[in-house]
């Protein structure tokens, strides 16, 4: 009898530890996924370090980087008179070279001298000189020279003869073939033959270029369709005077006075305006 109680506290007792030892299975699997969830919040932990870091050091390397800032122009357009003006202390006797009717026969011939004496200018285009690829070439040979390019309407129409249907066509539709040759639209205007109207100024305004006209021009009139004569009165005309805006065309008799108009404005003191110095050319 006695045997038989130990033989059953015995196994009693084997099946309480067998019992114990199953329970304890799922204790271990439990500790397990709350070990590899530790992992995660730890690794989640570190992008967000870097980032914090990295917002960081941005906005310090943009604080390093030195601003741009837009030259001041150092002239100014005077409409009643279209003389360009001193803005400050910019040079008083200086004056503005103007190119009209480009890029035609002898306009390359024309930037070439200029850029041979270092002279800037402006070069006022027209749609009707476009229309092939050398005509194209060209304007971008000036315009790589580095002058300014002008509009001076696609046709050349009088402006205050045709309705404003035509002169937004005659003034937009330029301004884009200039943009598709040499990458920017022009940023000066100037009418044939000075003629604007109210309807004009106002699209030229909101197209951002400045409309300018002249002081004086001599090379369309017959008794200046030489040299000689014409290099003679662009330098010594009664007009000339500080910040005179001059009008050329191009010209066979014009491209072989160029360099004699140069040197005798020179000898006289003036200097020469820089386009892009101009007050309004965005």
């Amino acid at each position: 009898m006695v045997h038989t109680k130990w033989f059953l506290l015995a196994a009693a007792l084997a099946l309480l530890t067998a019992c114990n030892a199953e329970n304890a299975e799922p204790e271990k699997e439990k500790e397990t996924p709350d070990t590899e969830q530790a992992v995660p919040e730890t690794t989640e932990k570190d992008p967000e370090e870097k980032t914090e870091v990295v917002q960081t050091e941005v906005p310090a390397e943009k604080a390093e980087e030195p601003a741009e800032l837009a030259a001041e122009p150092k002239y100014r357009l005077n409409p009643a008179t279209w003389n360009i003006e001193p803005i400050g202390d910019a040079p008083a006797e200086a004056i503005l070279i103007t190119i009209d009717d480009a890029p035609a026969d002898h306009s390359i011939e024309m930037a070439a001298a200029l850029k041979e004496l270092d002279v800037p200018a402006i070069f006022f285009v027209n749609g009707h000189f476009l229309d092939s690829d050398e005509e194209k070439a060209n304007l971008k040979k000036i315009h790589e020279m580095g002058f300014a390019i002008g509009n001076h309407t696609y046709n050349h129409n009088n402006l205050k003869t045709i309705g404003e249907e035509q002169q937004q066509e005659e003034i937009l539709s330029l301004s884009e073939a200039v943009e598709e040759i040499i990458g920017e639209k022009p940023k000066f205007f100037r009418a044939p033959n000075g003629s604007n109207t109210d309807y004009s100024k106002a699209l030229v305004a909101q197209e951002g270029m400045l409309l300018m006209n002249w002081t004086y021009g001599y090379d369309w009139e017959k008794q200046y369709m030489d040299a000689a004569a014409l290099t003679d009165v662009m330098v010594n005309t009664e007009l000339l005077r500080n910040g005179a805006n001059l009008l050329m065309h191009d010209r066979e008799w014009t491209a072989q006075a160029l360099p004699g108009i140069i040197e005798g404005l020179r000898a006289k003191g003036y200097s020469f305006i820089e386009p892009a110095e101009i007050e309004g050319v965005k």
